[in-house]
């Protein structure tokens, strides 16, 4: 099987996420895409993060139902912080039979070379990079496969604040997501 790895905190999970890895799902040879929620970005101050789980939770309900998508907790089972290498080996390791890919924004393509291993990443495994205004991918590599995947103005940073102000997420996240938010109090403080 042909898995798509669409690596990120996921805090929270937002339809932008979702209309991303639907569309490389259901527009490339991907056979599912998995979202590997990541326990800690080497990248990012985890002080922001929601516990990994109800991150994880929060995933599971957004695309429950979709056959494509998987939602992934191997990271949470490896040393922290998650650097992608390490955790392709693992997965090639357990896996033996499927072929793994990364999905990625081109602002993080940019910043690819500064990975741990970048260029055994990169010589290694299909890339899908989905456009980003303002992050031109220019390679030469046949590894990296562009696409313009539809994108939504939406960041996870700006839900979280949306929240802490009292207002409304409703048709930013799917509905299960926006509930279980509510319900929970998540990202109020």
């Amino acid at each position: 099987m042909k898995i798509g790895l669409y690596f990120g905190s996921f805090n929270p999970v937002h339809h932008g996420h979702l209309i991303i890895a639907s569309f490389i799902a259901n527009n490339t040879n991907l056979d599912q895409v998995w979202f590997i929620v990541s326990p800690q970005n080497p990248f990012k101050n985890s002080a922001a993060l929601l516990n990994e789980y109800q991150r994880l939770h929060l995933v599971r309900l957004a695309i429950e139902g979709e056959d494509k998508l998987k939602a992934s907790d191997i990271e949470f089972y490896l040393p922290k912080p998650s650097y992608t290498v390490d955790t392709l080996a693992y997965l090639e390791e357990k896996y033996p039979k499927h072929e793994f890919s990364i999905i990625m924004g081109s602002d993080s393509y940019q910043n690819l070379p500064k990975w741990k291993n970048a260029e055994v990443i990169m010589q290694r495994y299909p890339i899908f990079v989905y456009n980003r205004p303002g992050f031109e991918v220019n390679t030469q590599n046949e590894n990296v496969i562009v696409l313009d995947a539809p994108l939504l103005q939406i960041s996870a940073t700006q839900l979280r604040q949306t929240i802490r102000n009292g207002k409304s997420i409703r048709y930013l996240v799917p509905d299960s997501v926006k509930e279980e938010i509510e319900r929970n109090n998540y990202y109020r403080n």
